[in-house]
């Protein structure tokens, strides 16, 4: 209320956009990501979820690890020129290609296309966290988007699915901006119908 009693807009309600996301509509990989970005923007600000980076915080720790040995190497081949320095080589080598592929593994039966894990706080403290996941494909030269979103109950451990799966073109104008206000609505429809299967459980 303002000093006549008026009511006053909130200035912190969500906003469907701030600025127009614009990329090149023949890119895959660009368009994907607008539409990953633009799922998120209404999961994490829309809905108030909290975003976990558990899931990518593992892939970066491999990754880490990998380039760890490989920088061992190269200064152990300084300190101890080859030939002496071949077992500690060898061994890192190893290490380094054993990494890749447990990396690969991760991101292909771990991660499975998830760009987002979104934590819905209990609003009493007292239960675990629920859990929302979204992932999606597009394939190169394909141009139909399909978006999975994943809710796990904290307490009960029981997971919901709903997928959706359409044309980017029904998002996206001719110049390549992204239309959110099309968006916007298919997020929140899937999380309404996960939400509204929840309630009759």
């Amino acid at each position: 209320m303002d000093e006549n009693g008026d009511e006053v807009e909130n200035d912190t309600k969500w906003n469907i956009e701030e600025k127009p996301v614009k990329i090149d509509k023949w890119d895959t990989a660009a368009v994907k990501n607008a539409l990953d970005d633009a799922a998120k923007k209404v999961m994490k600000e829309k809905f108030g979820y909290v975003e976990s980076h558990r899931l990518m915080d593992l892939r970066l720790l491999i990754c880490t690890i990998a380039v760890g040995f490989s920088l061992f190497a190269l200064v152990w081949d300084y300190l101890r020129p080859f030939p002496e320095s071949r077992p500690v080589l060898i061994i890192c080598v190893l290490s380094y290609f054993v990494l890749m592929g447990i990396l690969t593994l991760y991101t292909t039966y771990m991660e499975k296309g998830i760009f987002l894990v979104a934590l819905q706080k209990d609003e009493a403290g007292v239960d675990p966290d629920d859990r929302w996941e979204l992932a999606s494909m597009l394939k190169k030269y394909d141009d139909m988007y399909h978006l999975s979103m994943t809710f796990q109950d904290g307490k009960t451990g029981i997971t919901r699915t709903k997928e959706i799966s359409k044309c980017v073109a029904n998002y996206f104008d001719e110049n390549g901006l992204l239309c959110f206000d099309l968006f916007e609505p298919e997020i929140t429809q899937l999380q309404s119908k996960i939400s509204a299967e929840g309630k009759k459980d």
